[in-house]
């Protein structure tokens, strides 16, 4: 077996499963489980010395803050000065030499502040290094501290380069000016789930697609072995969720459990389905108020290809909250239903030609349903769409690469024009082109 760069670095592995993986059986594929022992190292001393180093950082600030309260004394003293150098014959030599007395007490505050913040400076420099370093000697055998170390900054390397793309490829954020999908991005593997098992196999992952504010850098995690939605984690941003590193981990109430996996979080927002009774929900975290509503005409035989239980499928766009969902009366076809928001009821609803059992999966951009089915065992393919303003479907073909084989979770995130995808355990998302009007 292949371990990944990162076990390669780490001496106590264990391998809990060894097996041969093709779609055929052939067994060309190699792959194994290996997990660290958490004994390893001391994660919580690591935690300690990072909030230590934290507080040090916040004590700088607070030094380099007391500028801040001479900047009106300075301001007001080379305005004293400036009216001298304009007109010296209007100060007799008492007024220069207060002036004088003046200029040399902020010289000397300066010095005084910049030896305050060269020492606290040297302080949380000498202080980090020694403590890290006495960690890495006594505790870190294996290197994993190190790599770890290594692991942050190319993720924050990605970060920083899908910043960049952002600003290049894709500046009208928000927009609608645009004729559609045109080509999808190549996968963007970012990490195994949170439970670091991939027998979770279900579940979803992504950004609230209308942030509350302070909460726009916000990412969420539900997993789960089958599928149902039974708990979500909180992360403040993406190192913490690749940290595994979560600020709220909401258990559901046994009485609000959901089904399928199509769920999204808009406004802090959990929207799902469930099915006592069959219908929509919705978990607002903020007020831990939970609704439900029942669509009568909606149909529990109908799911997407590969996903059990996907019956509702949410979706949020630039234009607000979707559902789609298949009935008896329309033989199967997929149904569109624009929700209110605030009161949680249909608005409008519209009627597809494609058959949702054909279908593996779909997502709303700019009040454009965009429908997905597989071509072969690498590839998916945008092939059919339906514009709700226009009331026009066509049938397109935008082909895009799966990381692995299944996937239970595919939705598009207006605040960054991703689409998310939660594939056999796998946080995978690519970058939308869009072409502009």
């Amino acid at each position: 077996c292949v371990l990944t760069p990162f076990f390669q670095h780490v001496g106590l592995w264990k391998e809990r499963s060894a097996r041969n993986e093709t779609e055929d059986g052939s067994g060309d594929r190699c792959a194994c489980d290996a997990f660290l022992p958490g004994s390893t190292f001391p994660l919580r001393d690591l935690v300690v010395v990072e909030q230590t180093a934290v507080e040090i950082y916040h004590k700088l600030e607070l030094e380099l803050g007391k500028v801040e309260v001479f900047f009106p004394d300075l301001i007001s003293l080379t305005v004293e000065v400036e009216k001298i150098e304009k007109n010296p014959d209007a100060y007799n030599e008492a007024d220069k030499d207060e002036i004088k007395v003046k200029i040399k007490q902020v010289e000397a505050l300066a010095k005084e502040l910049q030896l305050s913040i060269r020492s606290s400076t040297t302080i949380f420099r000498s202080l980090r290094v020694q403590t890290l370093t006495r960690l890495e000697k006594t505790y870190d055998k294996n290197v994993v501290l190190a790599t770890r170390r290594e692991y942050i900054k190319v993720q924050m390397q990605l970060e920083e380069c899908e910043r960049r793309h952002q600003e290049l490829f894709n500046p009208n954020i928000g927009s609608c000016a645009h004729t559609g999908i045109i080509k999808v991005g190549k996968p963007v593997v970012s990490h195994l789930n949170a439970h670091l098992n991939a027998g979770y196999k279900f579940g979803g992952w992504g950004r609230d697609s209308k942030p509350v504010p302070d909460r726009e850098s916000m990412y969420w995690y539900s997993g789960y072995t089958s599928s149902s939605i039974v708990d979500i984690r909180f992360y403040t941003n993406y190192n913490s969720l690749i940290l595994r590193n979560h600020f709220q981990h909401h258990n559901l109430h046994s009485g609000w459990y959901g089904t399928g996996n199509n769920f999204i979080i808009r406004d802090n927002t959990l929207y799902y389905q469930i099915n006592s009774p069959f219908g929509l929900a919705k978990l607002n975290f903020t007020t831990m108020r939970y609704e439900s509503r029942v669509i009568a005409k909606a149909s529990t035989r109908f799911s997407y290809a590969n996903s059990p239980n996907q019956n509702f499928d949410f979706a949020a766009d630039e234009t607000g909250l979707w559902v789609t969902y298949a009935t008896a009366e329309s033989s199967g076809r997929m149904v569109i239903a624009k929700i209110n928001e605030p009161s949680f009821g249909v608005e409008e609803e519209w009627q597809t030609s494609v058959f949702k059992p054909g279908v593996n999966n779909a997502f709303m951009v700019c009040g454009v349903l965009y429908a997905v089915r597989t071509v072969d065992i690498q590839t998916d393919e945008i092939f059919y769409k339906y514009d709700t303003r226009t009331r026009q479907e066509s049938y397109i073909s935008v082909p895009f690469v799966r990381f692995q084989e299944k996937y239970s979770n595919l939705d598009y995130n207006p605040t960054d024009q991703k689409l998310y995808m939660y594939n056999d355990g796998y946080y995978v998302n690519y970058h939308l082109c869009l072409q502009p009007q």
